[in-house]
């Protein structure tokens, strides 16, 4: 989709989600290839009129090349003519360039020196710089060792709520036979030691058990469309089989227990800062315990202080599933470009993308175990991302197999649990 046909939906939004009659479009939008029929039954289930026609806009801006001209025809047939034609004009006028400020130019301080040399005043330069009263001053940068607090305001991102945000566990443990999954023995001890950690760290914990696919993206909807402006902060965790996916900007995805894949990118946008207006600016925090893809990974050999552990036992299980790309998960190409920027989120993953992750039945996963730990140890001290490499350290000395935890981060500031 072209950048002035986006922005033609994002400035007719209101107007759309205001008048749109959603009803008759179902039909022709799945004879169109706009969108397949499990699609629209996640677009219908949105909520509301005005709900499900927001998240149809929101949507359309993925869906392709023709999906802006086929929409607008689409309006026409079902006797919404006035919307389309708002649309066009949108799509033709002009966005309005930025307004800067009215910088006045002042003369440098080389004229003295270059009138003591009989330069000819014309000839000072004279270009728009800010007086030096109204220069921004840089903080002093504090000394190593010094006793300057390092958790300042500006830095770091504010948790004073209490309780300072939801946390979503989705536990999926027995998958459907027809699913080709096993059940994840061990998943329940990790589910318990994350309620436990988010509860103490200041957080209401909801935790759903074993849902199907749909049923996880309803439960993920329900979070995303709460009410967040008191809060400081939101968390997902997800315990499950995964496997890749096609991506644009999170690799990997997760299963319901209906054996149908839930592409992690898409369980993100649900909370970014265009479907998730209440958590704008606030962290947006991502854990999620699955395979990658099903690559072994049998390490290197170093020379380190590492200390060596036992190879794992028979009781050592994967959550590893091969390549699935359904064809009603996958974007178009074009659809790169349309994306909000994933600010304010960080995504941790308990292995790197396309390999196993590891988990035992009497102690539960590797990553989830070491998480607990270290949050346990340094939630008081260290912010989430020095944490976060700790885990990576720890786990990666894990076992005759490896894995390593790592994450995709877009937090802007430095993001420190609230304990009490």
């Amino acid at each position: 989709m072209e950048e002035q046909q986006r922005r033609a939906l994002r400035r007719g939004r209101a107007r759309l989600v205001a008048a749109l009659r959603v009803e008759p479009l179902w039909e022709p939008l799945e004879q169109r290839g706009l969108f397949t029929r499990p699609m629209l039954e996640e677009l219908q289930s949105a909520g509301s009129r005005g709900e499900q026609a927001r998240q149809l806009i929101i949507d359309l801006e993925t869906r392709g090349k023709q999906a802006f001209p086929a929409f607008l025809s689409i309006l026409r047939d079902t006797g919404q003519d006035h919307l389309a034609e708002m649309l066009i004009q949108e799509c033709e006028s002009r966005p309005v360039p930025p307004q800067l400020p009215d910088l006045q130019p002042v003369e440098l301080e080389l004229q003295e020196e270059k009138q003591r040399k009989n330069v000819i005043p014309h000839e000072c330069l004279s270009i728009p710089v800010q007086a030096e009263s109204e220069r921004p001053r840089m903080p002093p940068v504090p000394a190593r060792g010094s006793a300057v607090d390092k958790r300042s305001h500006d830095q770091d991102y504010e948790m004073k709520a209490d309780p300072c945000g939801h946390c979503l566990i989705l536990n999926n443990v027995n998958f459907s036979r027809d699913s080709g999954l096993s059940t994840r023995e061990g998943s329940d001890i990790d589910c318990e030691k994350l309620e436990r950690r988010f509860k103490a760290l200041c957080f209401t914990v909801l935790t759903r058990r074993d849902l199907k696919a749909q049923e996880m993206v309803l439960e993920l909807l329900k979070l995303s469309r709460q009410d967040h402006s008191a809060l400081d902060c939101c968390i997902v965790v997800i315990l499950s089989h995964g496997c890749q996916t096609s991506h644009i900007q999170f690799p990997g995805g997760v299963y319901g227990t209906d054996g149908k894949p839930i592409p992690i990118e898409k369980i993100v946008n649900y909370f970014n800062g265009s479907n998730c207006p209440s958590l704008r600016g606030k962290p947006k925090l991502f854990f999620i315990q699955a395979c990658g893809g099903e690559q072994r990974d049998q390490g290197f050999v170093v020379d380190c202080d590492s200390p060596e552990e036992e190879a794992p036992g028979d009781s050592l299980e994967s959550d590893a599933i091969p390549l699935r790309v359904p064809s009603d998960s996958v974007d178009e190409p074009d659809a790169i470009a349309s994306l909000p920027t994933p600010s304010d989120i960080l995504v941790s993953y308990s292995t790197f993308p396309g390999f196993v992750s590891w988990r035992e039945k009497s102690s539960g996963s590797w990553y989830v175990e070491t998480l607990d730990s270290v949050l346990e140890q340094y939630a008081h001290s260290e912010d989430l991302l020095s944490m976060l490499v700790r885990v990576a350290h720890a786990v990666s000395a894990k076992g005759r197999y490896k894995q390593i935890p790592g994450c995709f981060n877009f937090l802007r500031k430095k993001f420190f649990f609230m304990c009490r």
